[in-house]
C-alpha cells in the first residue's frame, strides 16, 4: 500500500469493525518502514531499554520517564503517526483522536501465551461512549508456528472487566476467529474492548519457529478524559510534540488535555 495514497475503508469494512470489533490489514506497513522497525525492536529488547521502560511504569510514585521512550526511536516515532494509519483511524473514530500509548516487544519462539483479556480504558461513569482502538503491528507477520492472535467477535459490546475471561487462559472459545497467517508488515485494528488472546506456539523445534515482533499503539476518541497507563504520560506526549510527530496535521494527537491524572492500578 503506497504511503502517498490515502487508504479508504469502504462501508462494509466500517460496518464490520462496528459489528465484530476488528479489521485485518495484510501487509499494511511499507517494507522500508518494517525494515527500520525490526532492528529498533531488537535494540529496545537487547539493550535493556524495554526493561527500563517497565521499571519506570512500576515506579509510579516518581512519575519519571525511562532514559529512552519508544516514541524516541525514529522508526517507532514515525509509526505512531504513520499517515495511512491516521487516515483509517480518522474514518473509524469519526472525529479527533489522541494517542494513548505504545508498546514494543520481541517474543521468543517459546514464549507463553497471554490469557483472554481486553484493553479498554473506560472513562469514569461514561461506559463505552467513546471509541478506543488498538493497532497491532506484526512486523514479521504471523504463521501457524507462532500460535496466532485469537479474537472474540462482538465481545467489545459487552460491559465486562478486562480480566473477565482470564480464568479461561488461552483456551479456544466458540465463535472465535484465529489470525495466524499474515505477511510481513501486517496490522490488525481492534476495538480496545474486544476480548483477545495470544496463543502459545504450536510447533516446537526446527526452523519453523520465529520470534514474534509486535508493536502495538492505542488511540482514543476525544470528548472524554481518558485514564493514562504510563505514569510518565505527560513527558511522553510533550516529547512527541517536541519531535513534531504529528506532522502538523493532527493537532489533538499528543494533547494532554484529554487525560486524567495517573492512578496506580495496583
Amino acid at each position: 500500500m503506497s504511503q502517498q495514497a490515502a487508504p479508504i475503508l469502504d462501508t462494509e469494512q466500517i460496518a464490520q469493525f462496528d459489528k465484530l470489533g476488528y479489521l485485518v490489514l495484510p501487509a499494511f506497513l511499507p517494507p522500508a518502514l518494517v525494515a527500520r522497525l525490526e532492528p529498533e525492536v531488537d535494540h529496545w529488547v537487547d539493550s535493556g531499554l524495554r526493561a527500563d521502560s517497565i521499571a519506570a511504569c512500576r515506579d509510579s510514585e516518581s512519575l519519571q520517564p525511562p532514559p529512552v521512550m519508544e516514541i524516541e526511536l525514529p522508526a517507532h516515532g514515525e509509526l505512531v503517526a504513520h499517515p495511512p494509519l491516521m487516515w483509517l483511524l480518522d474514518q473509524l473514530m469519526g472525529g479527533d483522536f489522541v494517542f494513548h500509548h505504545l508498546h514494543s516487544v520481541r517474543l521468543a519462539p517459546d514464549a507463553p501465551g497471554k490469557s483472554w483479556h481486553h484493553d479498554y480504558e473506560q472513562p469514569a461513569g461514561l461506559g463505552r461512549s467513546h471509541l478506543m482502538v488498538h493497532a497491532l503491528h506484526y512486523l514479521g507477520g504471523l504463521d501457524a508456528s507462532q500460535g496466532g492472535l485469537a479474537l472474540l467477535p462482538g465481545s467489545h459490546r459487552e460491559h465486562a472487566e478486562k480480566a473477565a475471561r482470564a480464568r479461561l487462559g488461552c483456551a479456544e472459545l466458540l465463535g472465535e476467529v484465529l489470525v495466524n497467517d499474515l505477511p510481513r508488515g501486517s496490522t490488525v485494528l481492534i476495538h480496545s474492548a474486544l476480548f483477545h488472546t495470544r496463543r502459545p506456539p504450536r510447533v516446537t523445534g526446527g526452523e519453523a519457529n520465529r520470534p514474534r515482533y509486535l508493536v502495538d499503539g492505542s488511540y482514543c476518541r476525544t470528548g472524554v478524559r481518558w485514564q493514562p497507563v504510563k505514569p510518565y504520560w505527560r513527558q511522553m506526549l510533550s516529547r512527541a510534540r517536541d519531535l513534531g510527530l504529528d506532522h502538523g496535521q493532527w493537532p489533538e494527537l499528543f494533547s494532554d488535555q484529554h487525560f486524567t491524572e495517573y492512578a496506580d492500578p495496583s
